[in-house]
């Protein structure tokens, strides 16, 4: 089978203008509430960022929080996705939910949280993945696994159970100024709402072609 002729239908339930929750946040609560219990990953979502120049790069990040002020996730200050958005201030996520054929998108600007939310989130982590934020530096070059695990080791000898969260690494915060919930339907003619936020901070909802 030529990969041109994998193909599915994406069926889904109906996303109307008119009954959808006129607050992305809270449609956003109610898609994520019918999909928490049926999706291995239900937090898993893909963090699009770019550089000044335009050239864009794309990885999986998870969930950690979201209100009204926007959708936050952790990872290390200076990894290559923390330089871009230092670059460019705004990113983009989107979450993909294939047991209800369902899409996310979010695009808007970008903060860090404060050192109090950081620090409380690293507290929870395990113990193992709090040892392996000091053994990595993310996105630099490696020259083997077990310089990376030997890294590991050392970061669990020197810090046992004490282990503080480094200046290097937090959260960020993604205050959506667009947000499209896209659901699959049959033929193609999936619905796509979009909801923009004006410059008063009302939400605008339309309706795009599929």
């Amino acid at each position: 089978m030529a990969i041109s002729d994998i193909r599915r239908e994406y069926e889904g339930e109906p996303l109307d203008e008119t009954r959808s929750d006129p607050d992305p946040f809270r449609q956003f609560a109610l898609w994520f509430d019918q999909v928490r219990e049926l999706e291995a990953d239900p937090t898993a979502m893909a963090l699009a960022t770019a550089t000044s120049a335009g050239r864009p790069s794309v990885r999986t990040v998870l969930l950690k929080a979201v209100d009204p002020r926007g959708f936050v996730f952790f990872t290390n200050y200076e990894s290559r996705k923390a330089r871009e958005i230092a670059e460019t201030g705004r990113a983009s996520l989107l979450f993909v939910w294939r047991s209800v054929n369902r899409q996310v998108r979010i695009d808007g600007t970008v903060e860090k949280v404060t050192d109090d939310e950081s620090d409380a989130y690293f507290a929870t982590r395990p113990i193992e993945s709090r040892w392996s934020v000091y053994a990595s530096r993310q996105s630099e070059r490696l020259e083997s696994r077990a310089v990376l695990e030997a890294a590991y080791e050392a970061a669990r000898r020197r810090l046992g159970n004490a282990v503080p969260r480094p200046s290097w690494w937090g959260g960020y915060r993604i205050v959506p100024d667009e947000v499209e919930f896209w659901q699959g339907r049959g033929s193609r003619l999936h619905d796509r709402l979009q909801y923009r936020r004006q410059a008063d901070g009302i939400w605008v909802r339309e309706r795009l072609a599929p």
